[in-house]
């Protein structure tokens, strides 16, 4: 993954770069001159020590943009004032955030092969030492080489903070996406499998009734066609929602949809008998929309696969939690099997802090869950 300095960022993080290109200009062009200037370089400063330390300094505000320009540039520079001065003070260090920007690139090895060049030039160049002072020259050499290295290690982890960087946000966006198609499929679930669930029953007593009463036939299909009407107007919403800004939530039905949800279950057939306790109006949407897809979720599984013929709603609405429990008549069974629905339901509960407890025995099915408010200790 290449790493390279943005130029679209957010503008808090903008200004924060320039400021901190501007400080590191004011310290290239502090640490140039002062460097120069102790070294004892014959002639006033003037005569290129100031020149050199401003064209370093304004090269540091482009870094960003041409990092290897930069650094090249600021190579040119420093040789230019070396063959015109008697500075002995170093190659490496007046280009050591050229080199660090540059190190940061893809071209790091490029950036290392410019630097041991200029070292090579610069061992050359101060051979005339050897004869005179040998530490001296392997304590020059040495460190010069050491700098370059700190200054190229450095742009290694700033390059591979950078990709870490990168792929932890990929993550992140991969993970946010497969929320969103789990959170989006789970909505199409509901929707579809409770509207199959009445509509089929619906069709069913339509198509028993047909002869013997038309009556009763056509009032079924008016029940299957209001059912089918409201799913189309759901999943429009949904896929609407979805289009125009699709990390945001859907207008979802809540507490005050038990209503209607409850109808179409008795129209399909099943003696509901719902208990509302507490305000439902006082639930947050959150847990009011988790409560309704459990509801709905329990009356579809009824209507489909239990045969119970009376289910028991209890709504219970406190400041703390909401409490639901969805109680069948039909036949149970031993051992409870998640598909997508009951699976759907319990990510639901579990998503908000919740608990969803399933019990199956031959007396019939029930659901339990608990759901906390947030903003209240569970």
């Amino acid at each position: 993954m290449a790493v390279t300095f943005p130029r679209r960022v957010p503008a808090p993080v903008r200004h924060s770069a320039g400021l901190l290109d501007l400080a590191l200009a004011l310290v290239t062009v502090v640490g140039v001159v002062t460097g120069i200037m102790a070294a004892e370089v014959p002639g006033s400063p003037w005569d290129g020590a100031i020149l050199l330390a401003l064209f370093l300094g304004a090269l540091v505000l482009v870094r960003r943009r041409w990092p290897m320009t930069v650094l090249l540039l600021s190579i040119a520079a420093i040789f230019a004032y070396r063959l015109s001065s008697d500075f002995e003070g170093g190659w490496i260090w007046p280009a050591s955030v050229a080199y660090f920007s540059a190190a940061c690139t893809p071209r790091v090895r490029w950036v290392a092969l410019v630097g041991v060049a200029q070292l090579a030039y610069a061992a050359v160049d101060f051979r005339w030492v050897l004869d005179k002072n040998v530490p001296r020259y392997v304590i020059h050499i040495a460190g010069e080489t050491l700098l370059l290295a700190l200054l190229v290690g450095a742009g290694l982890v700033c390059a591979a903070v950078a990709r870490w960087r990168g792929h932890l946000r990929e993550s992140e966006s991969r993970a946010q996406a497969a929320e969103e198609r789990l959170r989006t499929a789970r909505e199409v679930h509901d929707i579809v499998a409770h509207t199959l669930a009445v509509v089929g029953v619906q069709l069913n007593v339509a198509a028993d009734a047909l002869d013997d009463d038309p009556a009763e036939a056509a009032a079924a299909l008016r029940v299957a066609k209001d059912v089918r009407n409201r799913a189309m107007t759901d999943l429009a919403s949904l896929v609407g929602v979805l289009r125009d800004s699709p990390g945001a939530t859907a207008p979802q039905p809540g507490l005050a949809s038990l209503g209607a949800l409850v109808a179409d279950a008795r129209a399909a057939g099943l003696e509901v008998d719902l208990v509302e306790l507490g305000d439902p109006s006082a639930v947050p949407s959150a847990p009011a929309v988790t409560a309704y897809r459990v509801v709905q979720e329990a009356l579809t599984n009824a209507l489909k696969h239990s045969g119970a013929a009376k289910v028991k709603v209890t709504l219970g609405c406190g400041p703390r939690r909401v409490t639901v429990e969805v109680a069948d008549d039909g036949r149970g069974c031993g051992e409870i099997v998640e598909r997508h629905g009951l699976t759907g339901m319990r990510e639901r509960v579990s998503a908000l802090g919740g608990v969803l407890a399933l019990e199956s025995a031959p007396g019939g099915f029930s659901v339990r869950a608990e759901i906390p408010v947030a903003g209240s200790a569970a």
